[in-house]
Formats: structure tokens, C-alpha cells, sequence
């Protein structure tokens, strides 16, 4: 769901509606997607907590173990967001998990 923020979200939505309710989408000329889950699924691979206030649980991800060096997983915003006024901030939580696959992460 959205805060009072534009462009803020979070993944607390069904399936695969986060591209939908979060306005994004995959990008069709990458290489593989990403993915919704939750730490109950992930375990160790998945952070123990995430940073949506209460209870929010979920988070995406991208499994890169079967993935070859320069593949993509990438999401684009399909929203356009006004122009502030002096006050531009992009703010985003990650966690890797660490392993021979694990690759760049690029905003």
C-alpha cells in the first residue's frame, strides 16, 4: 500500500500485485525477475525483519544462484512523479545475501 509519500510502498500486497499497487513493472528486456516473498519462506537467504511499519513481512528479491555473470533482473517505475521543491530523496532498504553468485546491486 502507498503512504502519503509519493512513489512510497511497500510489497505488503497479494502475489504479484506489487507491480500493480507499487507502480512498477518488469522490464521486458532484462534477463530474469523479481520476485515477492517473505522471511517465514526465505529463512536464512531472506532478512530476518524489514522496514515497513507494524507488521510488514515482505520484500523482493531476485534468486541470482542460477543466474550467469551479467544477467539482469531489473523493475521500472511506470509512475511519473511531481517535481519537488528542493527536496528530492530516493530511500530503499536492501540485504544480499552473500555467495559466489551474489552480484551488483544498481539504483
Amino acid at each position: 500500500y502507498y503512504t502519503s509519500i509519493p512513489g512510497s510502498c511497500n510489497f505488503e500486497t497479494q502475489d504479484q500485485e506489487w507491480t500493480t499497487v507499487c507502480g512498477l513493472t518488469q522490464d521486458s528486456t532484462d534477463d530474469f525477475d523479481w520476485n515477492i516473498s517473505n522471511s517465514a519462506v526465505m529463512g536464512q537467504m531472506g532478512p530476518a525483519t524489514d522496514h515497513t511499519p507494524g507488521k510488514g513481512q515482505h520484500f523482493l528479491y531476485v534468486n541470482s544462484s542460477s543466474q550467469k555473470e551479467g544477467t539482469r533482473a531489473r523493475i521500472i517505475t511506470t509512475k511519473l512523479f511531481p517535481a519537488s521543491l528542493g527536496v528530492c530523496r530516493v530511500r530503499f532498504w536492501f540485504w544480499m545475501f552473500a555467495s559466489r553468485q551474489t552480484g551488483v546491486l544498481k539504483v
